[in-house]
């Protein structure tokens, strides 16, 4: 199968793609390089230092014994995305090019605003190219198990059955998003369905949970994946580790009751490659949830906590206020079925990789600390937002054209040509 992936340098894409060669498919990609620039933007790095686009493409050639086609762009440039699309004409296209950061896109109207145009637009732009170039090929878009919010009712895969006044019909399920970044998954969601029922195209979008772990091949550091800590970009249990890494208190959000659907992220590579590999039909839009396990966030930092002090550091726990907008005691119980049948079978337990994953982070602990001032909150649901940081869509568009090569050091080092 041939699979072209946008978002390919992040932290799902570039695993991804390794996963995907090592079963055989050919792929491609494309990315902006931008989730390095908003990172950067936030005064943080990955934990696991990444290596610059060029170099992790010829660790990958090395690795598979062929090249990676990789284009340089946003999908909101259309035309290159066309040319990028017909030039490799994909079996599936895998879509992780969205900024997926909540925090960020509630700092204030700019980031709301860059978030939703990055995404929605994005996801358009994705849409029409592949109606031109590769109506045949199956869609697989990455949504957020967020989308659904916290609703006082059971979760299904996308659609559910309804009675009113007498008459059923089956329809999405109401989407009760908790941030800006979330309402534009709710949005692509809606969009992508309608390509499926307007124009025939096969589509399947993945309802996501939180995705934890680490991906660093002990044989070549330029195939590691990211890793990020900062408290935009780094989901709860990674930043719960690389806390406990570096000495400071695990800190779950308010009195950590919210539940959460969470899978690692080698569960994450294996349902991709699932979806993938069983693709929806021609006109389907299928709906499925993808996690392993709906844990607690005070749950998941006992866990964290456990695993580090399995490992000989001496990690304790320090509830802090919780700068969201959520309700903390809620219902919470997905279907996650679907998966399942197309083969899905856990892989390790959440303390083995929780185990590895803070073995994985101990060598670059120096790292995280001198970045340890990004951990704690300071973006506040409710509260207006006092924002220095430059526009995100300009930042975006300068790092596109900049980064391209660059090392993962917070967009400050020196910039060559991929």
């Amino acid at each position: 199968m041939r699979v072209f992936i946008a978002g390919i340098d992040g932290y799902l894409g570039w695993p991804l793609a390794q996963h995907l060669a090592a079963r055989g498919h050919t792929v491609a990609g494309a990315d902006a390089l931008l989730r390095r620039a908003w990172v950067g933007e936030r005064g943080s790095v990955s934990a696991v230092p990444i290596a610059p686009v060029y170099e992790r493409l010829a660790a990958f050639r090395e690795l598979s014994g062929g090249p990676l086609p990789f284009s340089p762009l946003d999908l909101r440039d259309h035309p290159a995305l066309g040319r990028a699309l017909a030039a490799f004409a994909p079996d599936a296209v895998v879509h992780l090019a969205e900024c997926p950061s909540a925090p960020y896109s509630m700092i204030d109207f700019r980031h709301a605003d860059f978030v939703q145009s990055n995404n929605v637009s994005g996801t358009l732009s994705l849409l029409f190219a592949m109606r031109e170039h590769c109506p045949g090929a199956h869609l697989v878009k990455l949504g957020t198990m967020g989308e659904y919010g916290t609703p006082d009712l059971d979760i299904p895969e996308g659609f559910f059955d309804v009675e009113f006044r007498g008459r059923r019909d089956r329809l999405p399920f109401p989407r009760q998003a908790g941030s800006w970044y979330h309402w534009s998954k709710v949005f692509d969601s809606q969009n992508v369905g309608f390509a499926c029922r307007l124009w025939g195209l096969a589509a399947t979008d993945v309802m996501q949970g939180v995705v934890y772990g680490s991906w660093c091949p002990p044989a070549d550091p330029r195939l590691n994946s990211r890793l990020d800590f900062d408290e935009a970009f780094g989901t709860a249990v990674n930043r719960f580790c690389c806390q406990a890494v570096i000495g400071r208190p695990i800190t779950p959000y308010g009195n950590g009751t919210q539940s959460r659907g969470l899978l690692s992220l080698a569960d994450c590579l294996q349902c991709l490659t699932l979806v993938l590999e069983h693709p929806a039909a021609p006109g389907e839009y299928r709906v499925v949830n993808q996690l392993r396990d709906v844990l607690s966030v005070g749950r998941l930092a006992e866990l964290v906590r456990d695993a580090a002090r399995a490992l000989g550091i001496d990690a304790r726990i320090a509830a802090v206020d919780n700068p969201r907008d959520e309700a903390e005691a809620h219902h919470y119980n997905p279907d996650s079925e679907k998966l399942r049948e197309l083969g899905f079978k856990p892989s390790a337990p959440i303390g083995a990789e929780l185990r590895q994953m803070i073995g994985d982070l101990l060598p670059h602990a120096d790292r995280v600390r001198a970045h340890a001032d990004r951990l704690p909150p300071t973006v506040h649901w409710r509260r207006p937002q006092i924002s220095s940081v430059p526009n995100p869509a300009e930042e975006g568009n300068r790092n596109e054209r900049e980064t391209a090569a660059d090392h993962d050091d917070g967009g400050r080092g020196p910039h060559r040509p991929a």
